[in-house]
This record gives C-alpha cells, sequence and structure tokens, in this order.
C-alpha cells in the first residue's frame, strides 16, 4: 500500500520537508509516479522520480521495471530522456485559439497534436496586469502548459508567451474572369471551394491576380461569394507559384523599412581582435548557383608523431554574430523568420541581401570574418581535439561540387588544376578518414534520393531530375557534422546555454507498429527500450536489391521522430551522436546565430556574446524556430506539389509509372517516380470489391478476393484530373490488385485486424 507524501506536489523535490519524511520501505502506487509526472513535466527524468520519492538500491531497480511497464501499457511516453503521459502536451507549446467556454475563458488545441483520440483542450489564463495586445478567437499563440486536476474540465492551463501575427477569416485564392465576362475565385487550397466575386466586391483585382478574399455566407443554391480585400500579386508574372504559399503560410518575405536601414548602414568587421587565417587556403564548395557562402574548409596531415595517419581539419563558418547583434531589429526579424526559406523558383532570406549574400557571404578574394574551428582526428575518424577560434579569413577558391569532383576524377579546369595537390587531395584524404569514424558510428541510412526542379526562364517546370551524389557533397556533410558535435561539445564542456539539435529514437508505438509491418515481410526488429541506428541498418541491408526495399525504406524512414531545437539534450538518434548543435549555417538558420553567440561568450572571443535576456529564453527561442522549421518544410513541398501539378495539366487521360506512396482507409495516395508528385485514388474507384484497410500491413485488399495494393507496390496509374492551384491530382489505378504476401493464414489474420479497427470501404466509399 503507498503512502502519501506530505508537501504541495508529490514527491516535489523543491520542498525540503519531502525527502525527510518518507520511510525507507515505501515504494509509491502506479497512480501517484502517473500523477508525479504530469504535474511536474520538467522534473520527470528516472533519477529525478526516483529522487522524489526517495528510492535507492533495489527500490531504484523496481523503479525502472515499473516505468518500463507504464510505457508498454501505453500510459507513458518517452521523450528526450523524460517521461510525459500519453498524448501529453509539451510543457512550451503552439496553440490555435478555437473559442471560449461559458465563462467566457478563451480555449485552445495544440496546433500539432499526434496522440490518439481528439486533441486536448487548453483553458488559456490572462495574467492581471499583462501588457501587450490580448490574444483572441482564431490566434496562434505560443504559451506554457500546465495539466489540471479537474475531470470536468479543460485538461490544461495555459499561459500565453507570444502571439503569432494574426490571420484573419480571409483565404487565398486565383481571380479569374471567365468568357462571360463574370468573376471566380480559383481555390488554392485543395477542400477549399470555388467562390464568386460580385463586380462591386472585384477591388482592382485583374485575371490571374493572386487574392486574398472574404467569403460571404453560402447560399442554399449555387456557389458561395466573396469580395476581394486585397491583391496580393499576380500569377501571370515570372517566379509567381511560390507566392501562395507564401501568404498561405504567413511566412515573412518582406523587410520592414527600419530592418533594411540596419542592414544598409552595417560597417564591414575588421581585423581587431581576430587572428588573421586569410593566407590559409580555406575553399568554398557549394552548388553552383548557391549565392551565399558561409562554410569554406581546409585541411592537412597532422604532423604530431604520437598521430601516424590523423589528419586535421578546419570548417570556417561566416561570423554573422559580428553583425546581428541580440534585440535590435535585424535580429528581430531574423527570429520571427526562423531560417531561409528555399523554393524552386526564388529563396525568402532569413537575412538582407546586404548581410546574407555581400558583408557574410564567404566570397573569393575577399575579407570576410568568421569563426573557425580546428580538428584533429587520428587515423581511425576519431576526434581527439578541437578548438575554436574567431578570425578573419580569405577565400582562395569558389568551387561547386560537380567542379570539385571533377578534379578529384581527374579532370581539373583551369580554377582547380592550381590546388589540387595543395588543397583538393588533402581533403578528400581527410574525408577517408572522417568515413571510417562515420562507419564505426554507423548513423542512419536511409536510401532516399532527393529531386531538383529546374525551371524555364517564365517560371514553369522545364525538368525534374536526381542530382547526383558525389563524395564533395558527402565531404561537406562530414566536416559540418564533425563541426556542430565540437560547438556543442564546446558549449556543454562551458556549461553555457545553448540550444540542441535533437532526434528522438521512435516512440514505442511507432517501434511496435514497425516490429508488426516487418512481421508481414517475414523480417524481425528485436526488442528493448534503447533502439539503436544499426538495428534499423541491419533491415534496410537485408533488402538492398529486393523487390521490397523501397517499402521497407519508406516504412523505416515514418518510424522515426522528427528533429527539432531544444535547450534540453536527448542527443541525436539518426545521427547517432550524444551532442549535436547547428553551428554551420547561421545565415540561413537563427538556431546556428544562437550557437555562435554562445561559443563568443564561453570562449571569450570579443563583442556579440549570449545575453542573460536571450538565454533565460532559449526555451521560448526552440519552440518559435523549430515551429518556422516546419512552415518551411510545409511551404516547400505545397509549392513544388503546384508547379508539378501546373506541368502535368497538359497530360490528363496520359498513363505514368508510380509508386504506392501512402495507403488510407479512403484510397491510395501515389507518386510518380519521375516527378517526385503525389496524387490521390479513391477507394471508389479500386473496382467491385469490398476494400478493408489494414494499417499494420500498410494496405488496402479486396474482402472478396485477399487481393490488393500495398505501400511501395509500382503500379501503373491515368491522370485523370488536375487542380493545379491547389498542387492536387486525381489518378485512375490500370494495375489490377495483386495477391499480398503472406499465407492465406495470414490474409484473414490481417481481414480481422482490420476489421476490429477499421470500417470496411465499400466501392462508393460507403461504410458498411
Amino acid at each position: 500500500m503507498a503512502r502519501r507524501i506530505s508537501g504541495r506536489s508529490h514527491g516535489d523535490p523543491r520542498h525540503a520537508d519531502t525527502r525527510a519524511k518518507v520511510k525507507d520501505d515505501y515504494r509509491p502506487s502506479r497512480d501517484e509516479i502517473l500523477r508525479y509526472i504530469a504535474e511536474n513535466p520538467d522534473r520527470s527524468g528516472k533519477r529525478e522520480i526516483a529522487k522524489a520519492f526517495a528510492l535507492r538500491g533495489e527500490d531504484r531497480v523496481w523503479l525502472k521495471d515499473m516505468l518500463r511497464d507504464l510505457q508498454d501499457e501505453g500510459l507513458l511516453n518517452k521523450e528526450r530522456k523524460r517521461l510525459t503521459r500519453a498524448g501529453a502536451v509539451p510543457h512550451v507549446a503552439v496553440l490555435d485559439i478555437f473559442g471560449r467556454d461559458d465563462d467566457g475563458v478563451l480555449l485552445a488545441n495544440p496546433s500539432e497534436y499526434t496522440g490518439a483520440g481528439s486533441p486536448p483542450v487548453i483553458a488559456i489564463r490572462i495574467s492581471r496586469g499583462a501588457s501587450g495586445p490580448a490574444p483572441g478567437i482564431g490566434d496562434r499563440v505560443l504559451a506554457k502548459t500546465f495539466p489540471t486536476d479537474d475531470p470536468s474540465g479543460p485538461a490544461y492551463t495555459g499561459r500565453v508567451m507570444k502571439i503569432f501575427e494574426k490571420r484573419s477569416d480571409a483565404v487565398l485564392g486565383v481571380f479569374r474572369v471567365l468568357k462571360d465576362g463574370t468573376f471566380r475565385i480559383e481555390p488554392v487550397e485543395r477542400r477549399q471551394p470555388e467562390l464568386i466575386v460580385d463586380k462591386e466586391f472585384q477591388n482592382g483585382a485583374r485575371n490571374g491576380d493572386l487574392v486574398e478574399v472574404e467569403p460571404a455566407r453560402a447560399s442554399r443554391f449555387g456557389l458561395p461569394r466573396a469580395k476581394v480585400l486585397a491583391v496580393l500579386g499576380s500569377l501571370t508574372s515570372e517566379k509567381a507559384v511560390s507566392m501562395i504559399a507564401i501568404h498561405a503560410h504567413d511566412i515573412p518575405h518582406v523587410f520592414p523599412a527600419d530592418v533594411t536601414a540596419e542592414a544598409e548602414a552595417v560597417k564591414p568587421a575588421t581585423l581587431a581582435h581576430r587572428e588573421d587565417w586569410r593566407d590559409l587556403p580555406l575553399v568554398t564548395i557549394d552548388p553552383a548557383d548557391a549565392k551565399d557562402h558561409d562554410d569554406a574548409v581546409f585541411a592537412a596531415p597532422d604532423t604530431d608523431e604520437k598521430n601516424p595517419g590523423g589528419v586535421v581539419v578546419t570548417v570556417a563558418i561566416a561570423d554573422v554574430a559580428a553583425y546581428i547583434r541580440y534585440g535590435t531589429p535585424l535580429d528581430r526579424e531574423a527570429l520571427k523568420r526562423g531560417n531561409s526559406v528555399y523554393f524552386p523558383d526564388r529563396v525568402v532570406p532569413m537575412l538582407p541581401e546586404r548581410i546574407s549574400n555581400d558583408l557574410c557571404s564567404l566570397r573569393e578574394g575577399e575579407d570576410r570574418p568568421a569563426i573557425a574551428v580546428r580538428m584533429t582526428f587520428s587515423s581511425e575518424g576519431r576526434k581527439l581535439k578541437h578548438s575554436f577560434h574567431r578570425v578573419m579569413m580569405k577565400s582562395a577558391a569558389k568551387l561547386a561540387y560537380p567542379q570539385a569532383q571533377a578534379a578529384i576524377d581527374g579532370v581539373p579546369d583551369d580554377k582547380t588544376r592550381p590546388i589540387l595537390d595543395s588543397v583538393l587531395k588533402p581533403l578528400w584524404d581527410a574525408y577517408s578518414v572522417l568515413k571510417r569514424g562515420r562507419d564505426a558510428r554507423q548513423p542512419l541510412e536511409l536510401d532516399l534520393p532527393e529531386r531538383k526542379i529546374l525551371l524555364k526562364p517564365d517560371g514553369t517546370v522545364d525538368r525534374v531530375v536526381v542530382p547526383e551524389r558525389l563524395d564533395a557533397h558527402k565531404l561537406i556533410e562530414e566536416f559540418m557534422i564533425q563541426a556542430n558535435v565540437a560547438a556543442a561539445e564546446t558549449l556543454e564542456g562551458k556549461k553555457e546555454p545553448l540550444v540542441y539539435r535533437i532526434h528522438d529514437a521512435p516512440s514505442l508505438a511507432k517501434q511496435e507498429s514497425l516490429r508488426d509491418f516487418l512481421q508481414t515481410l517475414s523480417l524481425s526488429l528485436a526488442r528493448g527500450a534503447q533502439m539503436r541506428p544499426s538495428q534499423f541498418n541491419g533491415i534496410l541491408e537485408r533488402v538492398r536489391g529486393a523487390d521490397n526495399e523501397a517499402l521497407v525504406n519508406e516504412v523505416v524512414l515514418r518510424s522515426q521522430s522528427q528533429a527539432e531545437y531544444s535547450p534540453k539534450n536527448i542527443g541525436h538518434f539518426g545521427l547517432n551522436l550524444r551532442r549535436y548543435a547547428h553551428f554551420t549555417s547561421p545565415i540561413r538558420r537563427y538556431a546556428d546565430l544562437i550557437v555562435h553567440r554562445g561559443l563568443i561568450s564561453a570562449l571569450g572571443l570579443g563583442q556579440g556574446g549570449l545575453t542573460q535576456q536571450e538565454a533565460d529564453r532559449l526555451e521560448e527561442v526552440a519552440a518559435l524556430i523549430s515551429a518556422t522549421e516546419r512552415r518551411a518544410m510545409a511551404a516547400e513541398r505545397d509549392t513544388v506539389d503546384r508547379l508539378i501539378a501546373a506541368y502535368l495539366a497538359e497530360r490528363v487521360n496520359d498513363t505514368f509509372d508510380a509508386r504506392i506512396s501512402g495507403v488510407t482507409k479512403a484510397g491510395l495516395f501515389v507518386q510518380l517516380p519521375q516527378y517526385g508528385a503525389d496524387g490521390f485514388i479513391p477507394v471508389s474507384t479500386l473496382g467491385g470489391d469490398y476494400y478493408i484497410y489494414d494499417e499494420t500491413a500498410r494496405s488496402l485488399f479486396g474482402e472478396r478476393t485477399g487481393k490488393g495494393y500495398q505501400l511501395a507496390d509500382r503500379v501503373e496509374v491515368r491522370l485523370v484530373e488536375v487542380a493545379p492551384m491547389a498542387g492536387a491530382m486525381r489518378f485512375e489505378m490500370l494495375t489490377d490488385p495483386k495477391p499480398l504476401p503472406g499465407s492465406r493464414r495470414s490474409f484473414h489474420k490481417a481481414k480481422g485486424r482490420a476489421r476490429a479497427s477499421q470500417s470496411r470501404v465499400g466501392p462508393r466509399g460507403r461504410r458498411r
């Protein structure tokens, strides 16, 4: 029987009398453990729980087993080495305010929720005397959340830390003038209806303009009406498709006047208080079309006799902190953007061009301030030591990836020939050493080729290519990874606050789902709380070259957690690194700028270091820049979908080779490998059988025949409908369903699983 713990919070270590009143033979109940974790989200690691309940020796072993049981039962999740109640909201979260309760209290939901069931409701509390604008319905806010004990009310309360820019009820669309002279709004979202605009509400819009409109209340007959609020630009102009994503995702893309003025007034950094490295032949290696260059590299053999076969690698990174000081208009705008956003037809930079493409860009032959790290590796690729320096450098050469690779492969040009033996070959020799260390570390090795859209001068798609993955790419990638590790190690060693780049191991639920799926392919994944990337690599190696290689790579990818930023370290699972922080791209990522400031403060490298005020806000900043990163990814993906849809709009009724990229009870998502574009096949068009969704096997199979379709199957499809501005395509399946892997017994098991968890879906999408 569990005893009670005195104090205002169960086992709260802040209360000095708690541990003194704990009996030696006491073990807390399951409910007390769960309550403590809910009430103390910041102190929910195993050690902290044991300390709170004064557990020692064998009791700590008992606690470890109890926590594992609670995880297996789905009552707890493990995140960042801390335990949380299943479906719990993070302590700092982005919330969407959707309404009020009967007492007028604002209610919100997490903007991103991955738990089971409906998202929890959070009651927003407004502090008396709070300054600034008050949040309202429709606002998106950053808030600290606290669990409540009221079973009849909201599960959490939230204290607002920041209100994001308000969004009105307006929607985006493309203004179209029809042949009969009437006006329509072509939707740019897949579920958005077409709208009618009366002439008096045209507001100067012309055919092809991207407009913001306010929908009116829908009438009982005909299409709903709307009025134009603002003209955002013309889609008939060059590089216009990304405008839709920019406005739809509220991406800041115009620098305010005070930010531009500050950038233009900045003076170039001088040699004062810097080491002079201008004679060191550092080189930049980037994509051929890169406009800014924030990293340069150099390598040489280690001359220390105690390190035979070792190498010394130098990575120099643009010193953005020399120009962007905390709290200035430039800094506030950079934090608001969080990162640069890269579209096929334009870049929305984090910093003004005066900073990103000029003063901070490591241009060939020009003096530029940098923060450099010099790293020494053994012949096995193990880092022995490193040191950071604030320097003035001068790039010896601006190289493109194919250009550097061609020189190593025996085809140097006029630029690479003079530095082939002195610079390029030592770089490749150093990469060979670092690769041994990478191979021993065994990061996650997924084979997922990336596609690049090449545009014509008018901004439309020319072709889609898969760039060759060169050793030049891998060299720069590994050098940057090691520089990021060195930055995290230095700051942690100096006890300096920082923002880590973290990547959690797959959750127990995702592990179990993956394990069930692999069993359908007669593959096994070992059980254990401490997963390693090497275990996934073993699975991927077993299917290399097999018919189901693409399928397994896709499912393993979907089982992984999403990387994010946090001031609390849990390591980086995918890279298999204990400490990792972004340091190498401060021109385009605010996280890297924070790390630069931390290094300046920790190592006494001069002005521009991390202030105490900024250090106190790191939890808030980490949440903000994680959100802006996800926003950028969604906007980039939407733009690619729209460009490809527009490109294929003239090919309706053509047939394509495709691969099934998603399976739902509503139908199949298919991807055209040649274009990297996705479309949908409704289940109602698959034939006369009743199709059952098997979540475990990622498949739809016919109830009568047992034949069906599975994730990653290669199929032939016909394009039947395209909505270019919405980026949506609908296809028709031409490939007959196939017998699914496994025996007839496995089929009946899958049928039973599906019946237990999902409704059956008929030929017209009817539930039976």
